[in-house]
């Protein structure tokens, strides 16, 4: 009897290609379970970390009354985030206050003078700096939230029941 017949089986009775086929598989399932990746979990526990403020500043919010969303944020006292696309979670909203804004006016002696906006337009665009915490870890100098950098020009996305918008990180400190 010989070992390989002419149908390509092994003794007569298993083909090569499922042969094959059978250890492929068995080597990915032994690549699986005896050489998990190192990507680590979402929750990351045992990891230390510390508060941190972030001030934010977000540019031309349009809302048709940005007084009352500056004063939902003070008084819910926390909003969603989020970074890259990635969504974060939930943090606590420390301080939101709004900007005044402003144009460049032209003075008769030639100077300039930034002004109030006089635009009726304007009263429903508004700038507002906020000041979030949470806690976030800390690596050589480096915030990370969740899995991202936080830095001085990194783009939070807030989100809540009433509202989606992105602002931009102007400030990242230790919180004291």
């Amino acid at each position: 009897m010989a070992i390989l017949d002419s149908k390509g089986r092994l003794f007569g009775k298993v083909s090569l290609l499922d042969l094959g086929a059978a250890l492929v598989i068995l080597m990915v399932l032994g690549g699986i379970f005896l050489f998990p990746g190192t990507g680590g979990s979402v929750a990351q526990i045992g990891v230390e970390t510390q508060p941190v403020e972030v001030d934010l500043l977000v540019r031309g919010l349009t809302v048709a009354d940005p007084d009352a969303l500056i004063a939902q944020f003070n008084e819910d006292g926390k909003t969603d985030i989020i970074i890259r696309n990635e969504p974060y979670g939930t943090v606590d909203v420390i301080s939101a206050v709004r900007q005044p804004r402003t144009i460049i006016a032209p003075q008769p002696d030639g100077t300039l003078k930034a002004v109030e906006d006089p635009r009726p337009e304007s009263k429903y665009s508004a700038n507002v700096r906020m000041i979030l915490g949470g806690e976030a870890q800390v690596k050589d100098g480096e915030v990370i939230l969740g899995k991202s950098k936080v830095k001085i020009g990194t783009t939070l996305e807030l989100e809540g029941n009433s509202y989606n918008f992105k602002g931009s990180v102007i400030g990242v400190n230790l919180a004291p």
